[in-house]
């Protein structure tokens, strides 16, 4: 009997350990991706600058206003990864909050469980899109397409790695 329970706790302290670890990787992607986030808003605002001064007083960059937009896109995804991470993505709560904490639990994982499954499609979808959009160039800064496309399923993976950290920490609760 005492083996069973031993290798029963065992069990228990290897799943521990590596939720544990699922739950550091995740604080450590997103401490990077916010770190990100504050460089690609601050480089949004030096080349909007950029491109306002030089259209009024100059002639303007054709080039500032496309990274403009690269960067509004990358911001976009990896602020989305930052909202999964932090729960303040946009939810409608005044029901599940009147269910029993079991519902609630249950509902909680399933809304996991769908935003899995739409930004595993956003990643493998991304990755199409890299191989048929590769060879294509950005109009002003001539650079592959492939390497814009690439933040989709890279940002896939990491919202997904968020989401399935957030299963854990709904599961751990009591």
């Amino acid at each position: 009997m005492e083996s069973v329970t031993a290798s029963g706790q065992k069990r228990e302290e290897g799943a521990a350990t590596a939720s544990s670890r699922l739950l550091q990787l995740s604080d450590r992607i997103n401490g990077w991706s916010e770190k990100l986030l504050f460089v690609l808003m601050l480089a949004m605002i030096f080349f909007t600058t950029i491109q306002v001064v030089f259209r009024v007083f100059f002639t303007a960059f054709s080039w500032t206003e496309e990274i403009t937009c690269f960067l509004l896109f990358f911001a976009s995804l990896v602020g989305a990864s930052v909202a999964f991470k932090r729960g303040s993505h946009i939810a409608v709560t005044f029901v599940v909050q009147r269910l029993p904490g079991a519902v609630q639990k249950a509902l909680a994982i399933g809304v996991h469980l769908l935003g899995m499954l739409f930004f595993a499609v956003i990643a493998i979808y991304g990755t199409l899109l890299m191989g048929t959009e590769s060879q294509q160039l950005s109009p002003g800064l001539q650079i592959p397409m492939f390497w814009i496309y690439v933040a989709f399923p890279v940002m896939g993976a990491v919202i997904i790695l968020h989401l399935l950290a957030g299963i854990r920490q709904t599961i751990g609760k009591a």
